[in-house]
């Protein structure tokens, strides 16, 4: 069985797991503990192979740390080393398979859970690992009645999911790149997976991988690696990972940065991060609300910038007097109106863009041409020449939209003054119920945004000018002509074929003719 292969087939596992476990539990809802128990899984697993690795290399090579009795590991400088290196700590007795072991003669599982979960954050207090860890487990509360209307159905549920994501093959032996793949995958699989079920909600925190690729390979043509990434509404940092696919694991040299305000995403985002063996120093992802509370004004610059901010919502916009002096907004002159907080986004990152860096960002196509505010906000994005290239998507490519979104890219150090307009819309596969880019169709588009030049009826390279002569409307349909799918007629040929119809209509009103007249005698 080739690797693919086994991919497919653990994914079918995996969401037959989520869905046979759930029982009466809506699948929103017992994501939390799907996802947090394959987070306890990983967590304990790492920490006992880089303890074990430790203990072969010195020599010990019958170390094996899920055999040790806690007073073995109660030595505070110990802790103190493995929390300085990993940013947690679990001791033996709660590690998942300690805990799975002994979990179906247990009849107070719920209560081991709670208390393992409560000490593994604990375990982070006072050290620069804390708000990586703090609240984690939150929304996986294993006393909930939708477990159960008694302990004793909770905890056979528990039983249940522990079973069974301690059965799934995730990697044997050392905690290799493959193994940490393989936790990954699954993570970012269920998560596809539920944004897919709960259409709508599910958009707001997920962005689809092939969409997430493109945005992250966008921000990086002609660079090998880049110095911090930063995403304002990061969901469940799907896209901010992509950077580790797209520059490998060291391309990305200090550090993942985002804001996520949904308090249940922002956690999901955290344990994204540590699934992908992002190490808590590496990794800084705030809760709130960026475009009022942004929590990363010490962290910016950012050399590229990727998002996917929610579209048309509600923000205090002028409401709040101090918006339009806020140094993200001021330039423009204008804030973003109060039911559309699209380019308040768009502004927020140009902002915190560095020099040499780029920024990619989906936007609903209403921010392209609307007037008002927004024109206004395009006017100054045009003027100042930030504005790299808009992108028009296929449709249906989102959970929770079928609307064809659009990708904007900014820069602040252009080699034109000129804004490329690449019409995308049909480059797509159907997929299940959801259009989706293919690899050619990603291909295709970096290709024209790398080569900036002309493409009939997909590309088109427009001076600022130019389009600040057309109320600066950055509508792609507005500067791409569309290729005519009409069918080419010959008008001589069409016409010999009616001459042809006209003459064999004469001839047969001629033989029919013939034999009204022929009857007519016959009668007479």
């Amino acid at each position: 069985m080739n690797r693919e292969t086994q991919r497919a087939e653990l994914h079918k596992t995996i969401w037959k797991i989520a869905n046979d476990l759930r029982g009466s539990v809506d699948g929103w809802d017992f994501k939390q503990y799907v996802l947090g128990f394959l987070f306890y899984r990983y967590i304990s697993e790492n920490l006992t192979a880089y303890l074990n690795a430790g203990e072969h290399a010195a020599g010990n090579v019958d170390f094996d740390y899920t055999k040790l009795p806690n007073a073995d590991v109660d030595d505070p400088e110990l802790v103190r080393g493995i929390l300085a290196e990993k940013g947690f700590f679990v001791r033996p007795s709660e590690l998942f398979t300690n805990v799975r072991a002994r979990a179906p003669r247990d009849p107070n599982v719920n209560e081991t859970l709670e208390r393992a979960f409560r000490n593994i954050e604990a375990s982070a207090i006072g050290t620069d690992a804390e708000n990586d860890l703090k609240g984690l487990f939150d929304d996986m509360d294993v006393n909930s009645n939708k477990l159960g209307a008694t302990v004793a159905k909770r905890n056979e549920r528990l039983v249940k999911l522990l079973d069974a994501i301690g059965d799934l093959n995730l990697g044997n032996g050392a905690f290799s790149e493959n193994k940490i793949d393989a936790f990954g995958d699954a993570y970012e699989y269920l998560m596809q997976m539920y944004a897919s079920s709960a259409g709508k909600s599910g958009g707001e925190y997920y962005t689809p991988q092939e969409v997430s690729e493109l945005l992250a390979r966008i921000t990086v043509v002609g660079k090998t690696s880049v110095n911090k990434v930063y995403d304002p509404a990061c969901g469940s940092g799907s896209l901010l990972l992509k950077y580790r696919k797209v520059l490998g694991k060291d391309g990305v040299r200090q550090g993942y940065f985002g804001q996520e305000i949904n308090l249940t995403t922002y956690n999901l985002c955290r344990i994204n991060m540590f699934l992908h063996d992002v190490n808590y120093e590496h990794f800084d992802i705030a809760h709130g609300d960026t475009l009022v509370d942004p929590a990363h004004w010490d962290d910016e610059p950012f050399e590229a910038i990727v998002s996917n901010p929610p579209y048309s919502i509600n923000w205090e916009g002028d409401a709040n007097p101090l918006l339009i002096t806020d140094q993200r907004y001021a330039p423009a002159g204008v804030l973003a109106p109060k039911s559309k907080a699209d380019l308040a986004f768009t502004m927020h990152m140009l902002s915190w863009l560095a020099v040499n860096g780029t920024a990619a960002i989906v936007n609903f196509p209403g921010v392209l041409y609307r007037g008002g505010a927004e024109q206004k906000i395009r006017k100054y994005l045009i003027d100042n020449n930030y504005v790299d290239t808009v992108i028009q998507l296929p449709p249906d490519l989102f959970f929770g939209t079928t609307i064809a979104t659009c990708i904007i890219v900014l820069k602040k150090s252009k080699g034109d003054n000129a804004v490329l307009f690449i019409d995308a819309s049909a480059e797509f596969i159907r997929g299940g119920n959801k259009n989706a880019l293919a690899e050619t169709h990603q291909r295709r588009i970096l290709d024209a945004f790398t080569l900036r030049e002309d493409i009939n009826h997909f590309a088109h390279l427009v001076e600022n000018e130019a389009i600040a002569g057309n109320a600066y409307n950055l509508s792609v349909s507005s500067w791409v002509e569309a290729k005519d799918t009409r069918e080419i007629i010959d008008i001589t040929e069409l016409n010999d074929r009616i001459a042809g119809i006209v003459a064999r209509q004469a001839a047969l009103r001629e033989h029919i003719d013939s034999i009204v007249a022929d009857l007519e005698g016959a009668e007479a």
